[in-house]
């Protein structure tokens, strides 16, 4: 009989994405054969699915570690360990439940646990397991995040470090907004060096898709990375159109999201009080970095702001007594005293918060914004020392007549005390990590803060229930509000939002009317991802007013935010997640730390590391070819690559046997057609010797038969839709499409076999084959996954990097082309390369526009 094992986590807040796989000791003996990483962003709202597939190649028992880095602002809603055909789930139970199951099996002297650390963005997810010799455990983990819009785009970030070059390893993110996106942008470490051909970026109108399948080769060689694999993150960086200054409305299965980001208002001139800690604490770089922030962001301040500095430590110094205007000379006279800013004495932050309240008080201006700005590194010290004390003084101060923004420099400043003080006076707390880039730090904030749009902002939804946070003091120019609820009727055919505000010179209203019976972008696979966004910002706002609650009605929204963390399968501060484990009575427990905690260690724990953007997606476990050794192949449960599918509505007939191809500087592609069955060289490189020969197939999209050839013919792979066979000149290797995941290195030459698709790298070229099913019928696809930039290619998938102009007033549409005009078309086409083959919108254009070639000469007798 074997005891469950408790594995608690309690997570909490940024977009950024991360994955580790730590295999123990020596890499030669675990085998991390498959590491996928799959994030679908719908509506802002991401799910991530992380899934290791790990080989024991020892001929005795080992431990096998799982390692995830994720990020503070995301919920686990999902882990799963697969071992040897038989699943284990995680379940999420309240703490006082999973701390019982703990207790009970450390009273029988069985202990064993998880200790977090805490850094600026991600924290670590550890566990291990033991697996017998010469067999497989697969790790599968999913979690949950809102994306936040700053400084006018949303971020995801993906570290990736596996701890050794994985043969199949691949990141899919795949971002659906329903406005459209605005721009793209992808950087990072792994995107630097050799991995640039593993980046892959499509985009449709309301779709863009990055892939990221480095070789084993390129995994060694970007700028972190070394023997031991990827060491580094990807940035994935986007914005969505904004047509509208109402917002984005999002209804789906009785819930509704609203985005609300209007820039069609001037910014308000605004009175900003920077109070500076000069306390001993805050010698050397400290402070030198602070100055050098503070200068930076005076040249920022506009001239119609209006602005004062205060420093402190166990005294208050003024620059001046009032607020003065950013004129040219006041800068530069303000810039001479920040430059003389000296560390000494104690820390009286009730003086120098309450003077600084004094100042915009005593010199109120219409049509402005005001905001407080504290800095500081330690805790009370002089002066009015009692927290709740100078809490009361500054919330009676202020009086909610504007906010306040603490910056806690370090990790001995008290930031619980700074997180409750700017919550009380509708600001926030931002830690700021003692690091090189900390004067950066610095200025990022107060970019956010800079450009003010709106005041007193109310959000009102007359069909609504059950609503996230409405009432808002100030929007901030690149920043977003989201509201989230439930729709009290789902019979009634419109749904009405207004907003109110205040903006530089009047009173603002934005009403909007949205038909609830308009057929759903939502792709059915998410349908109630809707609900779960709704679910994770209640319970994210719930957690965090209770710093500021008391008594009952603190107990009852505690309550509420346990009841939906357990619904919804969310590890929050509230909850744990509870693992079931073959080994006999093991239990592990990882507590989230607070914020900006440094490492520590517990007792007899092993350390787990920690460092400084829906439903669980349904994702493959893993299992083995089981004829008692292990082989080179692997097999897991035909899952494949997830896409959701889109519904799109058109009137347009939508082609099938038509090539896409990526552009440079547009987001709609170009594609051409290949209306009649050849034999056609789709891609051709000389100097490696290396071809693509495909056979189109009669009345029918795609291929029958695509054949490789490297090396002056040594090697040759065909496949057709039943089955692909290798000859490396000496061996001949032969699978079949439904046998599973099955890898096969040969020389320079990898194949990779998946669901549906076959991933084939012949020295530094990459591409993928899809196997497609339409109308019962069986179909090959070739998508180019890697295209080198010293590499030259022919054939019909050779052209990249083409870029075209829309010429404007022509009354059929037209593009310049390769300095030509070639009149086009807009039709809808099924994008093959992907296995979903969602249906994308592109120009079509004539073959020979885009190859200036006749299709004869791309024709070949022999494939």
């Amino acid at each position: 009989m074997m005891d469950r094992a408790a594995l608690r986590l309690i997570l909490l807040a940024v977009f950024l994405i991360s994955a580790t796989s730590d295999p123990v000791t020596k890499k030669q003996d675990v085998d991390i054969y498959s590491f996928y990483i799959n994030s679908t962003v719908t509506s802002r709202y991401a799910t991530t699915v992380i899934t290791s597939r790990v080989a024991n190649t020892l001929n005795e028992s080992q431990e096998i570690q799982f390692e995830v880095k994720i990020p503070k602002n995301a919920f686990i809603s999902k882990f799963r360990m697969t071992i040897e055909g038989k699943t284990y789930d995680g379940v999420v139970k309240g703490k006082e439940e999973a701390q019982k199951q703990y207790n009970q099996a450390v009273s029988r002297g069985q202990s064993a646990g998880l200790v977090k650390s805490v850094g600026r963005t991600l924290e670590d997810f550890k566990t291990s397991v033991t697996v017998a010799a010469l067999s497989k455990v697969t790790f599968e983990l999913t979690y949950e995040e809102l994306l936040k819009r700053r400084l006018g785009k949303y971020e995801l970030l993906i570290n990736a470090q596996p701890m050794q070059p994985v043969a199949d390893f691949k990141m899919d993110v795949h971002i659906q907004e329903k406005p459209g996106i605005s721009f793209l942008e992808v950087k990072g470490d792994l995107s630097t060096g050799d991995l640039t051909n593993a980046i892959k970026t499509t985009r449709a109108d309301k779709d863009a898709w990055v892939t990221f399948y480095p070789t084993q080769d390129q995994q060694t060689k970007c700028k972190s990375c070394g023997e031991n694999g990827l060491n580094g993150d990807l940035l994935i960086t986007y914005d969505v159109e904004r047509r509208s200054p109402k917002g984005e409305v999002v209804l789906s299965n009785g819930y509704f999201v609203h985005y609300f980001a209007p820039s069609d208002v001037p910014r308000i001139p605004k009175n900003v009080v920077f109070i500076i800690d000069r306390s001993g604490s805050m010698h050397g770089r400290k402070i030198d970095q602070t100055r050098v922030a503070l200068l930076r962001i005076l040249t920022d301040l506009d001239e119609d702001d209006h602005f004062g500095l205060i420093t402190f430590d166990s005294e208050v110094s003024l620059w001046k007594r009032e607020l003065l205007k950013a004129t040219e000379t006041n800068l530069e006279n303000a810039k001479s005293f920040v430059k003389e800013i000296k560390d000494r004495g104690a820390t009286d932050i009730n003086a120098a918060v309450l003077a600084g309240v004094d100042m915009i008080s005593r010199h109120p201006r219409e049509g402005t914004a005001s905001i407080l700005i504290l800095l500081t590194d330690g805790d009370p010290t002089s002066g009015e020392t009692s927290i709740e004390k100078i809490m009361a003084n500054v919330k009676e101060a202020i009086g909610t007549k504007f906010p306040l923004y603490c910056l806690g420099f370090g990790y001995d400043v008290n930031f619980d005390f700074l997180t409750k003080m700017s919550l009380e006076n509708g600001g926030v707390a931002r830690r700021i990590y003692e690091d090189s880039d900390a004067d950066l730090q610095l200025q990022g904030f107060y970019d956010e803060v800079a450009v003010p749009l709106l005041t007193d902002i109310q959000l009102k939804y007359p069909g609504g229930t059950k609503l996230t946070k409405t009432s808002f003091s100030l929007y901030f120019n690149g920043s977003e509000i989201v509201v989230s609820g439930q729709i009290t009727d789902n019979s009634v055919e419109s749904f009405t939002t207004e907003v109110i505000a205040v903006s530089k010179d009047s009173n603002v209203t934005y009403q909007d009317t949205i038909m609830t019976k308009d057929p759903s972008d939502v792709p059915p696979e998410d349908e109630d991802f809707m609900q779960r966004l709704w679910a994770y910002l209640t319970v994210k706002q719930l957690l965090e007013r209770q710093v500021l609650l008391t008594g009952q009605e603190k107990e009852d929204e505690k309550k509420e935010a346990l009841k939906l963390s357990l619904k919804y399968q969310f590890v929050t501060p509230l909850t744990s997640m509870v693992v079931t484990k073959p080994q006999e009575g093991e239990v592990e427990v990882a507590d989230k730390p607070k914020e900006g905690e440094a490492p520590s260690r517990r007792g007899m724990y092993p350390q787990v590391s920690t460092q400084s953007r829906y439903t669980a997606l349904a994702y493959g476990g893993g299992g083995a070819v089981d004829d008692g050794t292990l082989q080179r192949y692997y097999s897991t449960p035909r899952g494949g690559r997830y896409r959701p599918t889109i519904k799109h509505s058109t009137s347009s007939r939508v082609h099938d046997n038509v090539f896409l191809l990526d552009v440079v500087g547009q987001s709609k592609p170009l594609c051409f057609e290949v209306p009649v069955p050849h034999k056609l060289r789709l891609l051709q490189d000389s100097a490696s010797e290396f071809s693509m020969n495909g056979e189109s197939m009669t009345g029918q999209s795609g291929f029958r038969i695509i054949a490789f050839h490297y090396k002056k013919t040594k090697h040759h792979l065909t496949i057709n839709t039943t089955s692909i066979t290798y000859h490396d000149g000496q061996n001949h290797v032969e699978f079949l499409w439904d046998q599973g995941l099955t890898q096969h290195t040969s020389e320079d030459v990898s194949l990779i076999l998946r669901s549906n698709e076959i991933v084939v790298t012949m020295g530094n070229i990459r591409v993928i084959i899809l196997l497609h099913k339409e109308k019962g019928t069986m179909f090959l696809w070739p998508a180019v996954q890697q295209q080198p930039k010293d590499v030259t290619f022919t054939g019909i998938l050779g052209e990249a990097g083409i870029s075209y102009e829309e010429i404007p007033g022509s009354q059929t549409p037209t593009l310049k082309l390769k300095d030509q005009e070639v009149k086009t078309s807009w039709v809808m086409v099924k994008d093959y390369r992907l296995a979903s083959a969602h249906v994308v919108g592109c120009w079509l254009v004539p073959f020979q526009a885009v190859v200036q070639r006749e299709l004869s000469d791309f024709t070949v007798t022999q494939l």
